[in-house]
């Protein structure tokens, strides 16, 4: 009994502690989950990679303004007949060689296919930059929207709640009055119909508010926590942005979205691809330069050691008899030539000076020029759809705010005329003087008015950042 009582209260405790912590929790702003979402975002991190091999292929390019150098060592046994690569004679032995070169190359002129090249890649790594912009800037107008959907959310749950506490002190009320004799049971049974409504109001808008928190978690790639807390904006910050024109808005949308400028560079990008690819159906000069060197275990050297005579099979008559002829027999002693001698001796070096002209090489050129010409159209024509598509969104996105402008200052007025008819008919109400369906209409008038007015400014701080965004204002 004993133990399952502490049991009970360490849960207790512990639940009391994490529930503090929680409500203490600090208050994330608009700016924190925009940078969370960002460092977090998988897309984000993609084209960051994306970005990090465009540029590896504009270095690679690069490249090829430079000589190639490379080294070749071989070591090899040949066995029985075969030719000795010291001296270029047949022999019948087992050899052992090795073979040392450099050797160097450079592209002296091939009518700017590498420069043209080289900057084919650099347009494409500065579109992946703006890409990497682009992408950010998607991430962020996402974090927005759900993070006013949150505001929207906690003012409608705490208009619902402020319904309901309303609710319930007239049904408090009018319980007494009914216990007394004063009212009839309908006008009660009529309240607390208009509780029970409210009660329901509250718990979809509750629902509603954690389900824009879990979003938010998931856009920020972080754990959802149910007491999520963030900071309020003031809608007196935001400009009045609907006295700019369409024009205006999509000139200032050209100059500064990268969603614009990464399309303009990877047109351009396709523009030099095609003029390399042209490029190399033309003769090239190049230079090609070496240097070599070789060792084999059969090379040696002969070391004169003496000469004595020696007869052989001739001979001469002399009077008649045979005298045998004789001859010098040089003596040799055979010495292997060191490595290292070797090395140095055998070495030599060469160079040359030589053009390169594409007579048929597959059609491979030709194929590359005609994808290059292919890819250039495509390029041009996700420029030209990005700018329709960016003016068709900004003459939306204008017509939005505007609208959004007007809504919100009517549904202003609407609620300022319903809360003082519903006052007078709380009044009445209460004095007894009209009934309580005459109540529950003006309260519920007033109810509603306030929900579209919560919904209505929310919508007008998203359509004023959206034109703010594409008018530059707005940076992330």
């Amino acid at each position: 009994m004993i133990r399952t009582t502490l049991i009970a209260l360490l849960t207790i405790i512990s639940t009391a502690i994490f529930a503090q912590a929680d409500s203490t929790m600090a208050k994330l702003t608009l700016q924190q989950c925009i940078q969370l979402a960002l460092e977090n975002n998988n897309d984000v991190q993609r084209s960051e990679v994306t970005s990090g091999i465009s540029k590896a292929n504009w270095q690679n390019a690069k490249g090829y303004m430079i000589p190639t150098l490379n080294g070749d060592i071989s070591h090899g046994v040949q066995n029985g007949r075969s030719i000795d690569p010291y001296t270029n004679s047949y022999s019948n032995q087992t050899i052992r060689y090795g073979n040392y070169g450099l050797n160097t190359s450079l592209t002296l002129f091939n009518f700017f296919s590498i420069q043209r090249a080289i900057k084919q890649n650099k347009l494409a790594f500065q579109a992946s930059e703006f890409e990497i912009q682009q992408q950010k800037d998607a991430v962020a107008l996402n974090v927005i929207l759900q993070y006013l959907q949150i505001l929207t959310n906690e003012e409608l749950l705490s208009a619902a709640r402020q319904q309901q506490d309303v609710s319930s002190k007239q049904v408090e009320r009018l319980e007494i009055l009914n216990e007394d004799g004063s009212i009839g049971p309908e006008e009660l049974s009529d309240l607390k119909g208009v509780y029970a409504q409210n009660e329901l109001a509250v718990v979809s808008a509750d629902n509603n508010l954690q389900t824009a928190k879990i979003t938010l978690a998931q856009l920020l790639n972080i754990l959802y926590n149910k007491n999520m807390a963030i900071e309020a904006i003031n809608i007196a910050d935001i400009t009045d942005n609907t006295m700019l024109n369409t024009d205006s808005i999509y000139r200032l949308a050209l100059q500064n979205l990268a969603i614009v400028k990464a399309a303009e560079l990877r047109q351009s990008s396709a523009v030099y691809g095609v003029k390399s690819y042209r490029s190399q159906r033309y003769p090239s000069l190049y230079f090609n330069g070496g240097l070599s060197t070789n060792y084999s275990s059969a090379a040696a050297t002969q070391q004169f050691t003496g000469s004595n005579d020696i007869a052989t099979d001739n001979y001469v008559l002399s009077n008649g008899d045979k005298l045998p002829v004789y001859t010098v027999q040089n003596n040799y002693i055979s010495q292997k030539i060191p490595y290292g001698n070797q090395f140095s001796n055998n070495f030599y070096n060469s160079f040359s000076v030589g053009i390169s002209i594409p007579l048929l090489n597959n059609f491979r050129n030709r194929t590359q020029i005609k994808t290059a010409l292919l890819q250039q159209k495509d390029a041009e024509i996700v420029l030209k759809t990005t700018k329709t598509q960016l003016q068709q969104n900004i003459e939306q996105a204008h017509a939005n705010v505007v609208s959004a402008r007007d809504r919100f200052a009517t549904l202003t007025n609407q609620v300022n005329a319903y809360k003082e008819s519903f006052r007078i008919a709380e009044i009445k109400f209460n004095a007894g003087a009209v009934t309580s369906v005459d109540y529950v209409i003006a309260k519920n008038n007033y109810d509603q008015a306030n929900l579209n007015l919560i919904i209505a400014k929310y919508n007008y701080v998203l359509s004023a950042m959206v034109v703010d965004y594409y008018s530059g204002k707005l940076k992330f």
